[in-house]
């Protein structure tokens, strides 16, 4: 795993948490991702499936795409889609994507890049390999997780973030065992570049074999752990987790996990997404790329996809139909 690295010896510390201040998270269940395919077929695991809504809350969906290695002419991508009403956040640990909008935007995000897109009031969007990726194949691993938008900003105007690897916060645990890149939000004190409409913290945690994590939690927000390699164990009660996991913790003001000694020889650490954010507790209605409050705020987005008030595909991408 490429995302950025560095000498966790050389980084500012997380302070360990005092328990006697810091509640510890109980673990409340912890759960499989299914796996599925997206887009024009690229290999995906469902992280949120059969977790409840309330439990994710500002969270929607979550997709590890990949870890795939792609033979020459295999790489791809999503074809145009509208989106509404949320942010997708794309993060990206191996390999090369291009995204561009219906509104000009865009861009080419690679190994520990961050690409954040405000949908707000809707837009067409775009994902796909760059095509020397598709020539040569190679390796693609990432994250795309969608946050909710609250009711007050569901129809603020798009906006993209583009997060080089190189702005992330970097970070080691209090007895140097794991490296912590700060993406979005706050951990100890400590910022990451990511700007959210809702308070959220996104963290990428490198835990080294037999090495345990603590870390100070806001107790204000929910906290979510999913596993991206390894194995190893999550809470005071150490429940197993490995690769394509997801924990779900209680409430508390602190967090821990550990990864067992041995390891995978493809994979030689515990790789985890942290997850926490703030509540909205606002009706939330799904359908498709659409994430509104309520079902008849789903028709208008459908009916102004439809009419194309959502954007148009820039001409110069649409595909050939033939005649003059």
């Amino acid at each position: 795993m490429p995302a950025i690295t560095a000498d966790t010896l050389t980084l500012p510390r997380v302070a360990a948490p005092d328990p006697a201040v810091a509640a510890r998270r109980p673990v409340l269940s912890v759960t499989t991702a299914p796996s599925d395919y997206e887009g024009e077929g690229f290999p995906v695991r469902r992280a949120f499936a059969g977790v409840p809504v309330s439990a994710l809350d500002p969270f929607i969906h979550m997709d590890q795409m990949g870890e795939v290695e792609y033979a020459p002419g295999e790489p791809k991508g999503t074809p145009w889609h509208p989106h509404r009403g949320f942010e997708t956040v794309t993060y990206i640990i191996d390999g090369i994507f291009d995204h561009q909008d219906s509104n000009g935007g865009g861009g080419t995000i690679t190994n520990g890049d961050t690409q954040w897109m405000t949908a707000g009031a809707g837009l067409l969007h775009i994902e796909k390999p760059p095509e020397h990726l598709v020539v040569s194949g190679g390796l693609f691993h990432g994250v795309q997780l969608w946050v909710n938008l609250p009711r007050a900003h569901k129809f603020h105007p798009p906006r993209y973030q583009d997060i080089r690897g190189r702005q992330t916060a970097l970070l080691a645990s209090a007895d140097g065992g794991t490296l912590l890149r700060v993406i979005a939000g706050e951990l100890d004190g400590h910022a990451g570049p990511g700007v959210t409409f809702t308070p959220i913290t996104m963290v990428h945690a490198t835990v080294s074999p037999g090495a345990r994590l603590e870390l100070p939690w806001n107790p204000a927000f929910n906290a979510l752990a999913y596993v991206l390699a390894g194995h190893g164990t999550v809470g005071d009660e150490r429940r197993p987790v490995r690769k394509g996991q997801l924990a779900v913790f209680g409430q508390g003001g602190s967090l821990s996990l550990a990864a067992d000694p041995s390891q995978p020889q493809a994979e030689p650490n515990l790789e985890v997404l942290l997850l926490g954010g703030q509540p909205i507790r606002e009706p939330v209605v799904h359908y498709g790329p659409f994430v509104m409050n309520t079902r008849a705020e789903i028709l208008q987005a459908m009916e102004d996809y439809q009419a194309g008030r959502l954007g148009v595909v820039p001409a110069e991408r649409m595909p050939h139909t033939g005649g003059e």
